[in-house]
């Protein structure tokens, strides 16, 4: 009862401070919002039982690669703003043709993780009901895809974009509290000499095809590129970075106090392994939890379909209108809810993204060798290589027990 009251009282706090003039009105915090509403949404509710499950005692250490790798491609995608800020959008015909084709790629990447997030969303609407199996999920994803097709369609989403903030508030706060119940089951844990150092289940180059699947996990930051008519390049760069230092210092917290408390095999690993694991923490925590995942999921899912068919619009100069493009990013969502797992999508969703990161990362490598600067040149063209592999190599998670 203590815990959970502590629990609850961070979560008001935390709330409290995000809601606070001094936060809320911040330029830099808002613009802040947009990336950190994807890079720790999804992750968060999947990352710690796959890593647990996957890499045992070494999680953290593949967590932080992870993020690591996301911190390199977001260091070529401010790059490329500030190069794009400097000489006034003059691009070589070749740099600008493989910035449409990452924007091709980015578009069709967000229509990949736009059935990521509904299929969440779908598995923890259900995950606390008597109704908890696959087939009432996928029911709940195809209708939230409706509604958000009928939303975009008739009214657009400009009605819905109050959401980010409110859901990135909800979900920070909820995660504030979900790391102080971890602390303390996590020193508990440790007082009694009880911490569980899992051997790895996977070694080799398995391991790291699955890293390669786990990109989009971390994936969000990429938003920044495109907030130009709302904020100025410094803005979005320094919002960028800083909000990949803060989801960085919140994952690793995570996991060093997740990957130690859990035996093997003491659940199954499912998309909402995080649900069962939590209630053993504190019985709070499972209800917290959904709602975050649930408010997480849906405006994640709005700000992609806006931002795909927007793309998509704009690619074709109008001759596909965004309305028309929700309802394809519509049929294709269905299609891989109904015939792939969340794991296999997720898989899916990071080589589409992994595609984009490269690209950037080859124009970054061009930019930078423009200017003068071989060594960058060369780190960009490495990062760029590193996307392909990525894109070629990523493979998905297997279910079973974490």
């Amino acid at each position: 009862m203590i815990l959970d009251i502590a629990i609850i009282a961070a979560v008001l706090v935390s709330a409290l401070v995000l809601w606070s003039p001094q936060v809320h009105g911040s330029t830099t915090w808002q613009a802040m919002t947009t990336p950190l509403a994807s890079i720790i949404g999804s992750g968060f509710l999947v990352l710690g039982p796959i890593l647990d499950a996957s890499y045992g005692k070494y999680a953290p250490l593949v967590m932080l690669g992870l993020c690591v790798a996301a911190y390199f491609y977001g260091s070529a995608l401010r790059f490329n703003i500030a190069r794009i800020e400097k000489t006034g959008d003059r691009r070589s015909p070749a740099a600008e043709a493989i910035e449409t084709i990452a924007s091709w790629s980015l578009g069709f990447a967000y229509v990949i993780s736009v059935a990521y997030y509904l299929n969440l969303f779908g598995a923890f609407a259900v995950s606390l009901t008597e109704v908890n199996n696959p087939f009432a999920a996928k029911i709940v994803t195809s209708a939230v895809f409706a509604v958000i097709v009928f939303v975009g369609w008739s009214r657009g989403f400009k009605s819905l974009e109050h959401l980010e903030y409110v859901s990135v508030t909800a979900k920070l706060a909820i995660i504030a509290g979900l790391l102080v119940g971890l602390g303390h089951y996590f020193g508990g844990k440790a007082v009694s000499g009880e911490l569980v150092f899992n051997p790895p289940e996977l070694t080799g180059w398995a391991a790291i095809t699955l890293g390669f699947g786990l990109i989009v996990t971390v994936q969000g930051f990429e938003t920044s590129r495109y907030l130009g008519e709302s904020y100025d390049a410094a803005t979005r760069i320094r919002s960028m970075r800083w909000a990949q230092w803060l989801s960085t210092a919140i994952y690793m917290a995570y996991i060093v106090l997740f990957a130690y408390v859990f035996q093997r095999g003491e659940l199954e690993l499912n998309e909402t392994a995080i649900v069962d694991m939590l209630g053993i923490v504190a019985p709070v925590l499972p209800g917290l939890l959904v709602a975050a995942a649930l408010s997480a999921q849906f405006s994640a899912a709005v700000a992609d379909t806006g931002g795909s068919g927007g793309l998509i619009s704009e690619l074709t100069r109008d001759r596909v209108s965004a309305r028309m493009a929700y309802i394809a990013l519509a049929i294709i969502g269905l299609v891989l809810t109904w015939s792939l797992n969340v794991f296999e999508i997720i898989s899916y969703a990071s080589r589409a993204f992994a595609i984009y990161y490269a690209l950037q990362a080859g124009i970054a490598s061009v930019g930078a060798l423009r200017s003068g600067k071989p060594p960058l040149a060369i780190f960009y063209g490495v990062l760029a290589l590193l996307g392909a592999a990525i894109a070629l190599f990523g493979r998905a998670v297997e279910g079973g027990t974490a």
